[in-house]
């Protein structure tokens, strides 16, 4: 009592900041459910395109990109009013991208054509279209932009996008159905889950060969429900989180011996996954349960599931 009549008298406020936001994406429902990761419940449902998966915000959050896959279109959003208040070009069937550091060009995955599409959400143009390999999914952008990465399920390889050229100047094999693609370590590791291979492969930016690999082995699950997709870093990114999908655990793994170090069960189908504000808490999205578990990442342990629409996927943090 005696320090928040202090902090009245001195005319600052001993309340919370106000608190953030994890954005979902019901592929199902065609709707956004919003989380106040403060209490922890849902407080908006935004309706979407069709088969929203793919989700991000622009540096200043002042707008949300939005992957409506089944529109063919990436749809811009006012985050604070739910108004969509532009659709952009996209080719067929986005379902991940990346913003690149400079806040502008969108890089998307376009999974029926084979092909990745950059756009300019500025002219709202469509700037270069990249052939990769087949069902290309997953995105990814170095920290100095200079790379853009695209993981191709059937071809199973990450493909190397000079971001300046707009050109593939490698193309790496990676374990079967690769999903996910993130730049760790700095920028000097490109991290690639693959699904049905059921691992994780590091790859040296620089020589752009393999430097490690992981596997996961989860006590009473069969081998083949273990299926790596999303993964997030924590911030000094010395552990890293990795959603094994049907297997319905979330793996922990230190992210510089890459050696496994917990298993965490979460909802069913687990897929991707953001962390709060101040990276206490993680949230990932449980698709065939249609919640959202979160994990006290300090403790390790799920603190609580809220329920969301049907088949939640991406999950993006708003401040």
């Amino acid at each position: 009592m005696k320090h928040l009549m202090l902090a009245l008298l001195l005319g600052t406020t001993a309340l919370p900041a106000t608190a953030g936001e994890i954005w979902v994406t019901n592929e199902k429902d065609d709707t956004i459910s919003v989380i106040d990761t403060d209490t922890l419940e849902v407080t908006r449902t935004i309706e979407t395109g069709e088969r929203p998966r793919g989700i991000t915000f622009s540096k200043d959050y002042s707008v949300v990109y939005i992957c409506a896959s089944d529109s063919d279109t990436v749809q811009v959003m006012d985050p604070n009013t739910g108004e969509v208040l532009h659709n952009l070009p996209s080719g067929e069937d986005p379902e991940q991208f990346v913003l690149h550091p400079n806040d502008r060009h969108l890089y998307i995955a376009n999974e029926d054509d084979a092909v990745t599409t950059v756009v300019d959400t500025e002219t709202r143009q469509v700037i270069a279209q990249i052939n990769v390999g087949i069902e290309p999914e997953g995105m990814a952008v170095s920290p100095d932009g200079a790379y853009a990465i695209t993981t191709s399920e059937t071809t199973n390889m990450a493909h190397w996008i000079d971001t300046e050229s707009r050109k593939i100047v490698a193309n790496t094999l990676v374990d079967a159905r690769p999903r996910h693609a993130e730049f760790a370590a700095g920028g000097s590791e490109l991290w690639v889950s693959a699904e049905i291979g059921g691992t994780v492969s590091i790859f040296d930016v620089e020589s752009k060969a393999e430097k490690g690999k992981i596997k996961f082995e989860v006590k009473g699950v069969h081998p083949d429900r273990v299926q790596p997709v999303g993964f997030e870093f924590t911030e000094d990114e010395k552990t890293v989180f990795v959603a094994l999908g049907p297997s319905n655990h979330v793996a922990v793994v230190n992210a510089e011996t890459y050696e496994v170090e917990d298993y965490i069960l979460v909802g069913r189908r687990v897929w991707h996954m953001d962390f709060n504000g101040d990276k206490s808490h993680l949230f990932t999205t449980n698709g065939v349960s249609g919640d959202v578990t979160v994990i006290d990442v300090a403790k390790r342990k799920p603190i609580k599931t809220i329920k969301v629409g049907r088949f939640p996927w991406g999950a993006a943090y708003r401040p």
